[in-house]
């Protein structure tokens, strides 16, 4: 029997009262774990109760021990009729099985009832005491420890990063299912709770037998999803990135109280890897100037290993993507370390492309990195597919639904190759279901990693002849473009890196992951949504699929031009955490895109926005013309003041070597669906404008214009984002919140059009954001950091939206001009405790 788990009832408190006529209760409590229960002595007439009951040891496998949930109910004894349930506790062992984890867990946690929500508190001890197996053949995956950070953890440092893992489960679900001869509410809530806790834990050992195969220790990056399917099943799904971590010493994990994206980007030319000192990665005890730690190379796919990163995002359904567009990739396009290299060098990055491609995936859902780690960044990669859920064989297998994610998870691979990139950082995925229909999504950032990172053996390489090492790319290197500038796979617009003038940068560059901790920035960033909401006709069904397939790639479209037009009115170049979710209702898609922006010093200044009314000669309509524009002048300059935008003067003598190319925009185009006549007009070729174009031509221009204005800019000493860590913020204090609101709103009018129904979507969330300013002004100076917004269409006409975030307050810098200091905040937000608080309303 290789494990023990013992239990102890201590007390409770506040608990309701369940006997009217004494207004008290008679409270006891089952503690059960599999199939065995114990119960303690009942005590009487009290509300708050002392069991102080014996250590209740139960026998299991620790398999067993993984799966299952301790199950602890509180009920209240009655003489004459069934003992009424007051609520459940349900606890999770896993935390216990760690050899380095604590050795108990107590405390007091909330008692629930599926009807009545939290009724009372019960103080619990719980012990886990594991004999040895050595049997290889277990099942168990006891010691794999799990972090839902997209950052690794402060306290560890990645000996390896192995790669991506992924597992799914199904089950039927218990509320379409006859439990007992009288089905009541509380028994199938009751039922599908300790499923989905069963089912959990299920998918968790089974991660963790990945893991183990990989040969790590851990999984960073972790999410897990539930997928309420109706009549199908709930499906849990989970993915995260494997790795081998290390325990950090005392000493070096005061050296490590860093947080990797609150770095100061000193000196833009610099390497990183000289200048910056990143425990996190790096070996133990650090080496020369020479590679970091290499990470293990993860499943990745295909590439060369040349250069950099892209403007615009490459998005698509699974509807009309051709997987076969793969350009020819020059070697020596561009990169930094790619001419230069000598014959072993190349060798070495032939073998370490070769390892990455015999992976299947190349993922990681790590969004922080440690300087140098990311050569270039290649932009946003996406796919979305409709599918039915009827269409599922047999429900009870869920080989169908992974050939779904397979299926989107080559796409993206895909996209990452024709990008020039071997691997896909920041990547997550998401569902949306509506009765049989459901939409499959997910994202990440095509990038180059490091050899020096990917290759086992590095270090022996790197300990004997320095003459073979490749040198650290410069802090503007990611920004750089991976893909042959003669070949792209999209049309854009290249310049010089403002920075090195060596390389070709996009004007504009959008990810999904964090600011790299070597990026420099110019001023302050901000939080950019785009809001869009599309009615659509109730349908049934395969018309119903394809009435939403049809609705979704112009819906990103429009996602991206709102997100594209807000960039520009507020000065900057580059999207971080970008993250684009689309629900689906029976009448209704919702869009909601959030995204931190900022002005990144290596890509060109950002053009203004020019408007452009038909050419009629009508005196108002041109007076109404330059009366917008000057309200877009205004808000421009006045977003330039508010985040400090002020990019050093570039001269031509100063730079160095080439000199960039002129300044030219892409046009910009109103946000609404057209027609196939007005689709050809789009200049999809970047013409030569010197400005972003918006065309005035009929009334839901004017609109679009007019929402386009009508966000307002947080209050004064307030900002926001939602990547972990405000860009150009540094001297934090130890002053946390964490917190989650919610806003539920009812549709009343019959007769909303897509223009209705987008104000009072736009407007929702407006509200949402001033109403957590005003509850949190008492912080300020205060940013608003890992700004999480989740829409969904619970039922018909209904609109739900919630917000979680950490809200971050620091010390007001005496002068905004001086820069960032040279050390790390002292109190990064992911070590230091948050106090947590919940606000709703319907």
């Amino acid at each position: 029997m290789p494990g023990k788990l013992k239990a102890k009832i201590v007390a409770g408190r506040h608990l309701p009262v369940m006997d009217r006529a004494s207004d008290l209760t008679d409270a006891f409590v089952e503690v059960k774990f599999g199939n065995t229960t114990f119960k303690t002595d009942v005590y009487p007439k009290c509300l708050n109760p002392q069991w102080n009951s014996e250590w209740f040891k139960f026998e299991v496998d620790d398999e067993d021990l993984q799966d299952e949930p301790l199950q602890i109910t509180v009920l209240d004894h009655d003489t004459y009729s069934a003992n009424d349930a007051i609520g459940k506790v349900y606890i999770d062992i896993d935390p216990l099985l760690c050899s380095e984890a604590a050795s108990v867990i107590s405390g007091w946690f909330p008692i629930y009832d599926t009807i009545h929500g939290i009724r009372g508190e019960i103080n619990v001890l719980v012990k886990v005491d594991l004999f040895n197996d050595l049997n290889r053949f277990r099942q168990s995956s006891c010691g794999v420890k799990f972090f839902c950070t997209t950052s690794i953890p402060l306290c560890y440092r990645a000996a390896m990063v192995h790669g991506f893992v992924e597992e799914l489960v199904v089950n039927e679900d218990p509320e379409y299912q006859w439990i007992d001869r009288i089905r009541t509410p509380r028994a199938s809530n009751e039922a599908r709770q300790r499923l989905i806790s069963l089912m959990s834990g299920e998918l968790q050992r089974k991660i963790g037998l990945k893991v183990l195969e990989m040969g790590g220790n851990a999984v960073v990056g972790y999410l897990q999803c539930f997928d309420l399917e109706g009549e199908s099943g709930i499906v849990v799904r989970a993915i995260g990135t494997a790795c081998t971590l290390d325990k950090l010493s005392a000493g070096a994990n005061a050296n490590a109280h860093t947080h990797p994206n609150t770095a100061p980007a000193s000196n833009a030319c610099n390497s990183p890897s000289k200048d910056c000192k990143e425990p996190v990665f790096s070996e133990d005890p650090p080496p020369a100037p020479g590679p970091l730690t290499p990470l293990r190379a993860l499943p990745s796919s295909s590439p060369p290993p040349s250069s950099s990163s892209k403007p615009c995002s490459r998005q698509s359904s699974s509807s009309d993507t051709d997987l076969s567009l793969t350009p020819k990739m020059g070697m020596g396009s561009g990169g930094s370390v790619g001419k230069e290299a000598g014959p072993l060098k190349m060798l070495l990055r032939q073998q370490t492309q070769t390892a990455l491609e015999q992976r299947e995936f190349p993922f990681f859902t790590l969004t922080c990195f440690p300087p140098g780690f990311l050569v270039h960044v290649g932009g946003v990669v996406s796919a979305r597919s409709v599918k039915l859920l009827d269409r599922i064989h047999n429900p009870d297998e869920p080989e169908t639904r992974d050939a779904w994610w397979e299926e989107i998870r080559q796409e993206i691979k895909s996209h990452a190759k024709a990008l020039g990139c071997h691997a896909v950082v920041g990547y997550s995925e998401h569902t949306s279901i509506c009765e049989e229909v459901c939409i499959l999504s997910a994202a990440g950032t095509a990038a180059i990693l490091n050899p020096r990172y990917m290759r086992e053996g590095c270090l022996d390489i790197g300990s004997g002849d320095h003459r073979f090492e490749e040198p650290s790319p410069p802090s503007c290197g990611f920004c750089h473009i991976p893909y042959d500038e003669l070949n792209m796979p999209f049309p854009a617009q290249l310049t010089y890196c403002y920075q090195c003038r060596r390389q070709k940068v996009p004007d504009v560059l959008f990810t999904t992951i964090d600011l790299p901790t070597e990026a420099a920035v110019s001023g302050k960033g901000c939080l950019i949504q785009a809001r869009l909401c599309r009615l659509k006709k109730k349908a049934q069904g395969e018309v119903n699929a394809t009435s939403v397939s049809n609705l979704l790639p112009f819906m990103e479209y429009e996602l991206h031009t709102q997100l594209m037009n807000k960039l520009k009115l507020r000065s900057m170049n580059a999207l971080f955490g970008l993250r684009i979710q689309i629900s689906i209702g029976e009448n209704m898609l919702l869009g909601l895109a959030s995204a931190t922006g900022v002005y990144l010093s290596a890509l060109p200044t950002p053009g203004g926005i020019q408007i452009a009314g038909k050419a009629s000669g009508d005196l108002s309509n041109e007076q109404h013309v330059l009366s917008i524009q000057k309200r877009i002048n205004d808000a421009m300059a006045k977003n330039k003041e508010m985040y400090h935008i002020n990019p050093p003067e570039q001269s031509e003598e100063a730079a160095g070597s080439p000199i960039p190319e002129p300044k030219q925009r892409s046009r910009l185009f109103r946000s609404q669906s057209e027609s196939s006549d007005e689709l050809s007009e789009l200049d999809l070729s970047h013409g030569k404008k010197d400005a972003f174009v918006l065309e005035i031509d009929d009334t839901d221009a004017v609109e679009d214009i007019h929402s386009l204005l009508s966000d307002a800019p947080p209050p004064a000493g307030f900002y926001s984002c939602n990547t972990e860590v405000m860009p150009g913020v540094y001297n934090w204090t130890s002053g946390l919140q964490m917190f989650t609101s919610v806003r539920v709103l009812r549709l009343s009018n019959a007769n909303l059009t897509n223009q209705s129904l987008n104000k009072i979507f736009t407007d929702m969330c407006e509200n949402l954001l001033k109403s957590l300013y005003f509850k949190l002004r008492s912080m300020v100076p205060c940013c608003l950091c890992h700004v999480n917004f989740t829409v969904a269409v619970p039922e018909d006409e209904l609109i739900q939206v919630a917000v979680t975030a950490v809200a971050m307050s620091f010390d007001k810098e005496p002068a905004e001009s001086a820069g960032p200091p040279s050390a790390y905040p002292p109190f990064p937000p992911s070590l230091t405790p948050m106090t947590s608080s919940r606000a709703s309303s319907a």
